[in-house]
């Protein structure tokens, strides 16, 4: 009969033909650790593509009608693809202009935000106008806020005269800030927004009547 191979020799070559389930287990933990910390590190990492710009924001919350000055804007630098549309690179296309709304600290400061053509088109359309009201009352700039849409009315230049309206839908876009200084409320305006022909009327109407507003 031939040689027998040595059990032990059968023994360790068994053992060696066997996948060892404890190596490979802990190789495969180590392979998804790694998996792990490159998916974090990939997404640490800045895209390539994500452009960033500077962008003109609000340095602390502010109010409507104030008029801005350089303590008020500030300039970051922001994702291109997280910033609205209307945004400002500059401060100085900014400062001296008059904020339409309130802002909140942090906040982008787009063209709609700010009094000029662009806000008045987004309130009332592209041919609309700006016209500043004083109001009869000025009680009532403690209650309008920009976004209310109102009625103007005018008594006319008698005091006997039946109030009429002169135009409809007009959009509050800025009501002025109440003077920190001597001065009374009659000193504070309203502005609204309206088409070009209504606007015109109403800018001629105030020129010899007091104003007044009713509420949608």
């Amino acid at each position: 009969m031939g040689e027998s191979l040595n059990p032990s020799a059968m023994s360790r070559l068994h053992d060696a033909l066997r996948p060892d389930w404890t190596r490979t287990l802990a190789a495969r933990r180590v392979a998804a650790g790694v998996l792990v910390v490159l998916a974090a590190v990939a997404a640490l990492r800045p895209d390539p593509d994500d452009q960033r710009v500077d962008v003109v924001v609000a340095a602390h919350d502010l109010a409507p009608g104030r008029k801005l000055s350089a303590a008020d804007v500030d300039l970051e630098s922001r994702s291109a693809t997280m910033i609205p549309d209307g945004t400002h690179a500059d401060l100085s296309a900014v400062v001296g202009a008059t904020l339409a709304g309130p802002a909140r600290r942090g906040e982008a400061l787009t063209d709609v935000r700010l009094l000029g053509p662009r806000l008045a088109e987004s309130a009332a359309g592209p041919d609309a106008r700006i016209v500043p009201l004083r109001l009869e009352d000025p009680a009532l700039l403690d209650l309008v806020r920009p976004g209310d849409v109102v009625d103007v009315l005018t008594a006319g230049a008698e005091t006997t005269a039946k109030p009429s309206v002169i135009a409809t839908n007009a959009v509050v876009v800025v009501v002025s800030e109440r003077p920190t200084g001597a001065g009374s409320g009659g000193e504070r305006a309203v502005l609204v927004a309206l088409p070009a022909r209504a606007a015109n009327e109403v800018a001629a109407a105030t020129l010899v009547s007091a104003v007044t507003l009713t509420f949608h």
